[in-house]
């Protein structure tokens, strides 16, 4: 998706002013970032505990905006830029679909990434998720009595 493009979605669809509000709400000093990305720079809270995490067109992290600018997190910036094409397209929708992809990937693996939808689309090791997470051992055993 083209960055104007997403930029105007997730304006129109409500989730970057969701994003600004969180940010604004958390003491958070936001920074432009490329193609249309918003960065609120020192989130303090433990949750969730990733350096980041996106809402809108708004990337939340507790480091500096020029921590995730710095070339040797060009693959991070990407990961969170297409979870914001993923607010463009969805909305406010994302939220509970996102939700429902972390408790299948948990029932399946104990990890809310590895069998995420959203995050496998977004880039499991861009995201620093490792790519691959064993079924849980219950699973495993489902599947050979099939």
């Amino acid at each position: 998706m083209k960055p104007r493009t997403r930029t105007v979605l997730t304006a129109v669809n409500g989730t970057t002013a969701a994003g600004l509000l969180i940010a604004k709400l958390t003491g958070t000093t936001i920074k432009r970032g490329p193609d249309g990305i918003l960065i609120a720079e020192g989130y303090r809270f433990r949750k969730p505990p990733a350096s980041c995490f996106t809402i809108g067109s708004v990337i939340i992290t507790k480091r500096s905006a020029e921590w995730l600018l710095d070339s040797r997190r060009a693959r991070l910036l990407a990961h969170e830029s297409r979870h914001a094409s993923q607010y463009a397209v969805l909305g406010p929708l994302f939220w509970p679909a996102y939700w429902v992809a972390c408790a299948w990937s948990i029932t399946l693996t104990k990890s809310f990434g590895a069998r995420n939808y959203f995050e496998k689309r977004a880039g499991l090791a861009d995201g620093n998720y490792p790519e691959f997470e064993p079924l849980r051992q219950w699973i495993r055993r489902v599947l050979r009595q099939e």
